[in-house]
């Protein structure tokens, strides 16, 4: 395709997603409006955004900002720092917070994210295995790679009647598996199912991705919905703004269980200054439901177009999404390459980057990522990653602005069509 058919089928698909791009904007309005009343009864100001030092004691900045999560997300507490290093420190710290040696844990969705496998079963670095920490697998999907919520709910009642877990963890994002995105209402069937016959679990979700991207998030409950809600600031929760950190939303107990794996038992949550101001966070948050909107539209656009020029995608164009990731096969290593290649290239920042496979620690296999971000790994600014295996497969998130995202999508198609 020259660049002139490829600018011509855009134009037509963009057309046609007006319907799906409406459905959208109406979650992000929601969003906005729950964002702004937690901004408003939390008596945010100017006072909050105060730079802290030393202990970080009444630190009104900190203090507020976690009330506004907290009621963002309908929890009893929260926890966000910029101290946390990404998504994955952030669920560990919620596991350990939850679990003790001799405990029990769950993966109720099958294998967690390549990151949080060295965290569970690792065999050095205090994992949780070492720690004495069992653990068990539940498959969320059938051998031919289908889903059933049936089917699986079945296998999840057995484990936790034979298992008995002191925790679960519930994976809201398909990670680098084929398998669906679950919905907040899923996770909150598993987490209702798990309490009926154990009430005393610990119920632990992985939420990154997926935060704003639906009307609500899963239900936060000691009785019957999940005790802790864990994820990325530099992913969809900061707007693209917030320059770090992570968050844990929950039960209070289940907080000051992270709070004191994070810093140290005894001092908690009560503690911890940041030098660098907590503005960015604030404007973050608030901006949160217009980006991920952003990205969500980024994401139906490739699957619209790319669909159309015969790839496999996940979710399809028209279906309703709980993450803002969107898969594509390739089926072979040479258009995936182009793919990412393009996405760097269509990137504000190190556009001249050439991205290459490598041995990413915490992955299996070599991993190839294209992102110019301007927060260094910031999967919700326009980026890619694709482990270097079959059906070579592309994972794709992010767009601060539908426009620089469909241009990002334009330049990798333009790289495609230039390697064949």
């Amino acid at each position: 395709m020259t660049k002139e058919e490829i600018r011509k089928l855009a134009a037509e698909t963009e057309s046609e997603l007006a319907p799906v791009f409406r459905r959208i904007d109406g979650i992000s309005s929601a969003n906005t409006e729950k964002v702004m009343d937690a901004f408003s009864r939390a008596h945010v100001s100017e006072a909050c955004f105060v730079q802290t030092t030393g202990y970080g004691y009444d630190d009104r900045g900190r203090t507020v900002l976690e009330q506004v999560y907290a009621d963002v997300f309908g929890a009893e507490a929260a926890l966000v720092r910029p101290h946390f290093i990404n998504g994955t420190h952030a669920i560990a710290c919620g596991l350990f917070g939850v679990l003790r040696g001799g405990g029990r844990l769950l993966c109720a969705t099958g294998m967690p994210y390549d990151t949080l496998v060295p965290v569970i079963f690792g065999d050095r670095g205090g994992s949780l295995k070492e720690y004495g920490v069992t653990s068990e697998v539940v498959r969320l999907t059938e051998e031919d790679g289908s889903f059933s919520a049936e089917k699986h709910m079945e296998r999840l009642r057995k484990a936790v009647k034979e298992f008995r877990p002191s925790a679960a963890l519930i994976q809201r994002s398909r990670g680098y598996d084929q398998r669906p995105t679950l919905s907040p209402d899923m996770i909150d069937r598993i987490s209702r199912e798990i309490k009926l016959l154990s009430p005393e679990t610990r119920i632990v979700v992985d939420n990154c991705y997926g935060e704003f991207v639906a009307k609500r998030e899963p239900k936060v409950s000691r009785t019957d919905g999940a005790d802790l809600l864990c994820g990325s600031l530099i992913k969809n929760p900061g707007g693209g703004l917030a320059p770090t950190g992570g968050y844990t939303v929950g039960t209070k107990e289940a907080v000051e269980g992270a709070a004191c794996r994070l810093v140290a038992p005894g001092i908690g949550g009560e503690a911890g200054s940041y030098a660098g101001g907590y503005r960015l966070f604030y404007q973050g948050l608030f901006m949160a439901p217009h980006t991920v909107a952003q990205a969500v539209k980024t994401a139906v656009f490739a699957a619209a177009v790319l669909s159309r020029l015969g790839y496999a995608v996940s979710p399809g164009a028209e279906d309703e999404r709980f993450d803002i990731i969107q898969t594509v096969n390739f089926g072979r290593p040479e258009p995936l390459l182009a793919f990412m290649r393009g996405i760097q290239a269509g990137s504000p920042v190190d556009s001249f980057v050439t991205p290459e496979p490598w041995d990413m620690p915490g992955y299996d296999d070599p991993v190839v990522m294209a992102a110019g971000a301007f927060v260094s790994g910031a999967s919700i600014e326009l980026s890619a990653d694709a482990p270097m295996r079959e059906p070579y497969t592309a994972f794709m998130q992010g767009g601060l602005t539908f426009e620089s995202g469909k241009l990002g999508i334009l330049k990798a198609l333009e790289f495609m069509a230039e390697q064949k």
